[in-house]
């Protein structure tokens, strides 16, 4: 039975301006807190890297402190984003003894710049022994601080970085700051190659869509299989799902508006610019999606947005999932990181402007795009890899495992110019006019929309469509970034070589992007993503298909990676191989936590209902044999057998079942000794066919079974009753 639940109202002002970023530590803050040296200190250190002084940042801890107490707050901690996925924080108060034995509060520039965590118990993929502790955390000064609030207190949050006791990023946060550093440099020295010597600085930009579900939370508390692994293990289809396309835009119903204007506000408090909501394409799946930002500060405040929607959730009687596939049958979660970069100036790298056949500096970043996701299309792919996003990628509702990349018409037929060497003017926008004189009349953009394609340019900004619903997009940005900025590097050093031959700018710029163009116009794929004839289209290409985890995660430690990721300075050769062992670890850990799920879900409440159920068709049946026996009463020709019928597939299905599940269990227990990659392998392979052998059985179960018998929540209730 679904409860109702109590709404409390906002006492906030209805004015999202005079409330927003109140429980942020922002520059404005900062400023009025702080002396013009140490702020100008602090923007030097932000924009150029010279560190600040111990004294700048005792009067930063101490004017940070004083402001969180003004909140409410009692402690500080740091927060960092470890290789589990999650966030993690350490908390510590304030509270400090003088020297005459009485409590002040005190908060030093050692302290926030620098903090300990233990460092063992988190995933390092070998660079750390369990009895090698020790590992750091320091602050990243281009987040800002901010206040986490629960009933009965507050605590100053500061974001930053994980390292371990010799230096190797532990965390998503380094190395994404180390990538935008990389494509800061990669380039600068292209645009001054175009003249454009004033820009000092280009950083990534994006702005992640997040996709989610919601259920009632008595429903959640009754699905062990939603409780330990974030999706259900078992479930029958509901008669009606998405196949109407009557829930996308569609009116939101009272209870969720609610949740989302709740959400929303706790957002505005901590500066997230959560600026669009709606419901999704599947029953109970809906979005948040926010204005574009800096990348590092773009993923702390996804990372923070997603622990206020499962917070929220709670307060309506809800609960969250973030699973890319929480339910068979419909349409999963995903996470669109639309990414573009821009400069000091203000100026978005990938605006092809009125004319973009004759932007040159436009079409030398896009065409390195182009080249970068052609050269690392098997990163990208990596870069999206969980044990989640299996269900998802290929399924008809999310992008293929296959890599590729969309233009659009007007940019295609540039790209084709620059190709064949014939530049003439591009397609303009047409006028849209819909025939009725009440009605405007408006601009059509110069470009559809792919939703099939994983890597769509939607103007102005590439659109990567394969990030799974709950994952960090730390690491996707990294990957683009690096990837993107090396290629940028590849435009600059063949210009400057051309340059020497022919003294004609324009002519050497597009005589480079004809063969960067050459080299990776394979990626390049206007049509539908989902469709058969692509699949072998791109096998034709030489385009990487990778269904599995474990076979996209390799390419992390393929040579030609490391070489990019040190030649960028993102990653060491060490953390790679970190990162590959850690990710192995994970998706073999999930999908060990979903079998074992699985198992004492059917062993304990499904196949006991079951049993029960098979003796009273055992008992009816025998009743009916006897009534045809004896000739009491006259039976309807076919209807002995059509009972019979049913006891039969009953025990079929229960039979197949309990086969599978010793399957299953024989299987877990041979894959315990083998190593790793062998054993990622093989859940791939042999684990997952088991668990769906054994779904295949128990959802054809309860969809003949009494509902009064079945002890789970249904697909009909969870995506319907709200």
């Amino acid at each position: 039975m679904i409860e109702p639940v109590q709404v409390e109202k906002s006492d906030l002002p209805t004015q999202v301006s005079s409330y927003y970023g109140m429980n942020t530590f922002s520059e404005a803050t900062m400023q009025k807190m702080v002396s013009e040296k140490t702020f100008k200190a602090f923007k030097k250190w932000q924009d150029e890297g010279v560190v600040i002084t111990p004294g700048q940042a005792d009067e930063i801890a101490h004017a940070m402190k004083e402001w969180a107490i003004s909140k409410g707050a009692t402690s500080y901690t740091h927060w960092f984003q470890p290789m589990t996925g999650l966030t993690a924080e350490k908390h510590d108060s304030f509270i400090n003894i003088n020297t005459s034995g009485c409590v002040i509060e005190k908060f030093t520039g050692s302290k926030l710049i620098q903090g300990e965590p233990d460092a063992s118990s988190f995933p390092s993929g070998g660079i750390r022994a369990t009895f090698e502790a020790r590992g750091y955390t320091a602050w990243d000064p281009s987040s800002p601080a901010f206040i986490t609030e629960v009933e009965l207190g507050k605590t100053l949050t500061i974001p930053t970085i994980f390292i371990s006791y010799t230096g190797e990023a532990l965390d998503k946060k380094l190395p994404l700051l180390r990538s935008d550093a990389a494509i800061n440099k990669a380039a600068v020295e292209l645009l001054k190659l175009f003249g454009q010597t004033d820009v000092k600085q280009v950083y990534s930009t994006c702005g992640p869509e997040q996709e989610y579900f919601l259920v009632d939370e008595a429903y959640y508390r009754m699905r062990s299989d939603l409780l330990l692994t974030g999706r259900t293990l078992v479930g029958a289809q509901s008669p009606k799902g998405q196949q109407l396309e009557d829930q996308y835009f569609g009116s939101i119903k009272d209870r969720v508006l609610n949740y989302m204007h709740d959400v929303s506000i706790e957002a505005f408090k901590l500066g997230i610019p959560v600026t669009t909501r709606h419901n999704e394409v599947a029953p109970h799946q809906y979005e948040f999606a926010p204005i574009f930002e800096r990348s590092n500060l773009a993923a702390d405040h996804n990372q923070q947005l997603m622990d206020i929607m499962k917070k929220v959730a709670h307060r309506h009687g809800l609960v969250c999932l973030l699973h890319e596939k929480p339910f068979a049958g419909v349409n999963g979660s995903g996470k669109h990181v639309n990414w573009s970069m821009a400069d000091d100036k203000g100026n978005n790298l990938l605006n092809p402007g009125d004319t973009p056949e004759e932007n040159i500096c436009f079409l030398a970043v896009l065409t390195a795009v182009i080249h970068a996701v052609y050269t690392h299309s098997d990163l990208l792919r990596a870069a999206v890899a969980c044990a989640g996003n299996e269900h998802r990628l290929g399924a008809n509702e999310a992008p293929p495992a296959i890599v590729s990349v969309f233009l659009g018409e007007q940019l295609t037929n540039v790209v084709n110019m620059i190709e064949s060497g014939k530049m003439e003017k591009a397609k303009k926008q047409d006028l849209v006019d819909l025939g009725v004189k009440l009605l405007p009349k408006f601009m059509k953009d110069t470009t559809d929309r792919n939703r099939t394609s994983p890597f769509a340019f939607t103007g102005q900004k590439f659109e990567f469509r394969a990030l799974g619903s709950s994952m960090n997009i730390a690491t996707s940005i990294a990957v683009i970034n690096t990837i993107v900025s090396d290629s940028l590097c590849i435009v600059t050093e063949r210009v400057k070589a051309e340059m020497k031959k022919n003294d004609n700018f324009n002519a050497v710029v597009l005589k480079v992007l004809q063969g960067l163009i050459k080299e990776s116009k394979a990626i390049l794929f206007e049509g539908n993503n989902y469709s058969e004839e692509w699949v072998k289209e791109a096998a034709k290409r030489g385009l990487p298909n990778m269904a599995s985890t474990p076979e996209a995660l390799k390419a992390f430690i393929k040579p030609k990676t490391i070489d990019l990721f040190e030649r960028q300075g993102v990653f060491s050769k060490v953390e790679l191989q970190a990162r590959y062992t850690i990710y192995l670890e994970i998706y073999e850990k999930m999908l060990d936590i979903e079998a074992k799920s699985l198992a004492e879900i059917v062993k304990t409440q499904l196949l006991p209902v079951a049993y029960d159920y098979q003796t009273d068709l055992a008992h009816s049946l025998e009743m009916l044999k006897d009534v045809v026996d004896s000739k009491i009463a006259s039976i309807v020709d076919g209807a002995f057998a059509d009972r019979k019928e049913a006891f039969e597939v009953l025990t079929a299905d229960i039979y197949y079942i309990s086969k599978n599940l010793k399957a299953l269990d024989e299987a877990l227990h041979k894959a315990h000794s083998m190593d790793l990659e062998a054993k990622t392998a093989f859940f791939f392979n042999e684990i997952k066919a088991h668990m769906a052998h054994i779904r295949k059985h128990v959802d054809a179960l309860e969809s003949t079974m009494p509902d009064a018998a079945w002890p789970l929540p249904k697909y009909r209730e969870m995506l319907f009753i709200k």
